[in-house]
């Protein structure tokens, strides 16, 4: 006849644990693995979309931009002025003038366009693009849906504005001027003063100027 073995002494407590102690310990512990579970499910998770955002970024069509502290953008559009019909505006500006990127761009609606990115004398941000072949959507979509608030006529080109300063900035379009010439629609837009934003634009016109 074989004896009954007796409870088994834990060693936190000295003594055989009491049925209710035993219940305890075994329901924190099933606890800890659930926990342990839902953690390591978490971070899954964000590694999977992570993977996914890496994978948009990879295959969205961005163009042929350059990005450094200092871009020489007139040498960036002799570049691309090889794969593109009409000619590539390239304003000439003065002392305190930078561009820290410049390139063309494919947009979703298969406009392309020229770009450049530009900080002022006062460094505040102004961006330039010129579609080509473009229509008022891509207008539209490049200035945030800015509502138009009149026109000015700079360089001897018709320049819609848009200010948005009262009204709210939309993204980094808080002032913006827009014109359309020959093939294309040119645009200047950021959070520069009107005063710098008008100095860009007399500086598109003159360069459309002297291309045409």
């Amino acid at each position: 006849m074989s004896r009954k073995r007796p409870p088994a002494i834990v060693a936190e407590l000295g003594r055989p644990e009491t049925p209710e102690e035993y219940a305890a310990r075994k329901a924190e512990a099933s606890r800890l693995r659930r926990s342990r579970q839902t953690t390591k499910n978490l971070w899954l998770s964000i590694l999977a979309t992570l993977v996914v955002v890496l994978g948009l970024v990879l295959v969205v069509p961005r163009g042929d931009m350059r990005f450094t502290p200092d871009v020489d953008y007139a040498a960036v559009a002799a570049d691309a002025q090889g794969t593109i019909d009409v000619p590539l505006a390239v304003p000439e500006l003065g002392d305190g003038w930078r561009s820290n990127s410049a390139g063309t761009r494919t947009g979703a609606d298969k406009v392309r366009s020229w770009y450049i990115g530009l900080l002022t004398p006062e460094n505040d941000y102004l961006g330039f693009s010129q579609g080509i072949d473009a229509n008022e959507t891509w207008l539209s979509a490049l200035l945030n849906e800015s509502r138009a608030d009149g026109t000015q006529r700079i360089g001897g080109l018709e320049w819609t504005v848009y200010d948005n300063r009262e009204s709210g900035a939309k993204g980094n379009v808080e002032y913006a001027l827009a014109a359309t010439a020959d093939d294309s629609i040119y645009a200047v837009y950021g959070t520069a003063s009107p005063a710098e934003a008008e100095t860009l634009a007399a500086a598109v016109a003159a360069s459309i100027g002297s291309a045409s």
